[in-house]
């Protein structure tokens, strides 16, 4: 494989990544804020505090829970990296 080729294979591994380790926090959010939100719609309580602290509190639970799976990745797409670099 050729130095721009392999540049360019990294930088898509590396957005993939990117959005791969990123994605259950933010499936987390976007539920648990849909879900405040349609119980504010249901109830009429108009405080925000009612989406922002147990949005919040998932999303913090959830990077507690996934964090040794998001740094596996992103040392496992590093160590591939190296190598790869090493090749040059």
């Amino acid at each position: 494989m050729h130095g721009t080729e392999a540049l360019f294979e990294m930088g898509m591994s590396a957005a993939l990544l990117a959005i791969v380790v990123s994605l259950p926090v933010l499936a987390v959010s976007l539920a648990v804020g849909f879900t405040a939100s349609f119980f504010q719609g249901l109830t009429q309580v108009q405080d925000h505090t009612l989406t922002f602290v147990p949005r919040l509190l998932a999303v913090l639970i959830t990077l507690a829970l996934a964090a040794p799976w998001m740094g596996a990745q992103v040392v496992r797409f590093t160590i591939q990296a190296w190598m790869m670099l090493d090749r040059f």
